[in-house]
């Protein structure tokens, strides 16, 4: 019982909204694809705050995953964009994660790319 009376105090903490609304799944499955040949996906995401938000960093998983985003600010209400590129060396199944980093915001949002690789006929 004193555990809990313990996390009461926590629970009362009002919750705060996410700054960035991303608009497309966390997780995108992207078609298939063969060795050699890329292939990306654009995520798109909407600046909840009251401030212009920049993307300040971006960590991809692996080396065969590259980012491309716009380093102006995005206004209040409006939104942003960030290309993930999949360049496969090898076939088979993969899941692969970005993590995106927003200035003067704690934490990174994590986004998913998945799909499959096929050797050339």
């Amino acid at each position: 019982m004193l555990p809990l009376l313990l996390l009461l105090p926590l629970m009362l903490l009002p919750v705060t909204p996410e700054p960035i609304e991303w608009l497309d799944p966390a997780t995108v499955t992207l078609p298939d694809t063969f060795v050699g040949e890329p292939v990306s996906h654009t995520f798109r995401f909407r600046n909840l705050t009251e401030a212009p938000v920049v993307i300040d960093n971006v960590r991809v998983g692996c080396g065969c995953t590259a980012t491309e985003w716009q380093d102006t600010a995005v206004a209040p209400g409006e939104t942003g964009s960030l290309t993930v590129t999949f360049d496969a060396d090898v076939a088979g199944a993969y899941r692969k994660y970005v993590k995106v980093f927003f200035d003067g915001q704690r934490g990174g949002h994590k986004l998913w790319i998945e799909g499959f690789v096929e050797n050339r006929p």
